[in-house]
């Protein structure tokens, strides 16, 4: 008689179906990872929005992404929905991303009876009232893990008043293969202009770049500017009166949204990141990647992953005129911003490849799968 084969650990990640931040790119890379790997059976549960392109949906299911919408129309609709999947998966970890999914996958999960909880912080700032930040609180003495995507996360975490013994960082990753050929684009053969690949919202700070490259066009620097990214009218409107204004008509490009992110890297000389706060920069990691001379923000998040003068430049947050100083060193420098791109391409490969994200995941989840169901604190 034939032995059957143990049953794989089930491991359901539910996030947002915003598409728009990088919680639901990470959840739905480790959901393929999974699928891929054989070592668990994956589900991806995405809380449908106003904006969820059905488009998206469509790619996911033709790739063969195994995944579940539920509806996102009240916070009691998403919390039903997923505690009917969760009956039906029988997951034996349900990976909770990003505020504030974190808190209704989790709520679903204790209803459903789940034996362990995860919850995955994506971001070193959110909109955590009073109200919601005790909400977290009662729920991680009921949650198995507490990841922050970046070191600067897991502080902030603890901060918050998470439990330590049981709140760990596991670093986002990105796609290395789109990044092969970047060792073909020598720094000084590539177009001499900066590259932003972010979505256009308040988190990130596009005004401040855009003077930055006013105050260089005074010090006779007209470098194109490359804007990759979405973003509301209501956001991307202002953007473009403010360029109009400074002047930079036809020097800046709002391109909206890019599937060609890694050439456009990979044949510009810089990447940039002015933004207010992060939890793992994902674009500027892809810009490393690119062997691109990398620029970013004095953020949390930021400040993790570059090394000031080892391999990218760091300037106060929300300072045109630092901003222009470090953007004017690298355009005038050919040895400087070589050797900076160089390391930020040894780095991102060495350091921030999906697989070695992926990895740890799946370690995190294997490893709770076998043991007890947890307890509450």
């Amino acid at each position: 008689m034939t032995e059957r084969a143990p049953r794989r650990p089930r491991v359901l990640h539910f996030v947002t179906g915003g598409f728009s931040g990088g919680a639901t790119q990470v959840a739905i890379q480790l959901v393929n990872a999974g699928r891929d790997g054989g070592r668990v059976e994956p589900l991806l549960a995405l809380r449908r929005k106003r904006r969820t392109d059905p488009a998206r949906i469509a790619e996911l299911e033709a790739a063969g992404t195994p995944l579940r919408v539920v509806p996102g129309w009240s916070h009691a609709a998403t919390i039903l929905a997923l505690v009917r999947l969760c009956r039906a998966f029988r997951p034996d970890v349900l990976v909770a991303h990003g505020f504030s999914e974190h808190l209704w996958g989790r709520y679903a999960g204790l209803l459903a009876g789940l034996p362990h909880l995860v919850h995955v912080e994506h971001n070193t700032r959110e909109r955590y009232t009073r109200w919601r930040l005790a909400q977290t609180r009662w729920l991680a003495r009921r949650t198995s893990r507490i990841v922050g995507c970046s070191e600067g996360v897991r502080r902030v975490l603890l901060d918050m008043g998470m439990p330590a013994e049981r709140t760990v960082a596991i670093p986002n990753g990105i796609r290395l293969a789109p990044f092969e050929d970047a060792g073909a684009h020598p720094l000084a053969a590539r177009t001499p202009g900066l590259v932003m690949v972010s979505r256009l919202s308040k988190q990130k700070d596009h005004p401040t770049l855009l003077r930055a490259v006013a105050l260089l066009r005074a010090r006779g620097l007209r470098p194109p500017v490359l804007l990759a990214g979405a973003g509301k009218a209501r956001h991307r409107a202002p953007l473009e009166r403010l360029a109009s204004e400074l002047g930079l008509d036809g020097q800046v490009r709002f391109l909206g949204l890019c599937r060609n992110v890694p050439e456009l890297l990979m044949t510009h000389r810089v990447a940039v990141l002015a933004t207010h706060y992060e939890g793992m920069p994902l674009a500027l990691i892809e810009g490393m990647a690119a062997g691109c001379a990398v620029v970013g923000s004095a953020v949390p998040g930021v400040r993790e992953v570059i090394d000031h003068e080892g391999d990218g430049l760091l300037v106060p947050e929300a300072d045109p005129a630092a901003l222009a100083d470090a953007l004017e060193r690298l355009l005038r420098n050919d040895a400087l911003a070589a050797r900076l791109g160089a390391a930020a391409r040894e780095k991102a490969v060495s350091e921030y490849g999906r697989e070695r994200m992926n990895a740890r995941y799946e370690a995190l989840c294997l490893e709770l799968a076998a043991g007890p169901p947890f307890a509450a604190t």
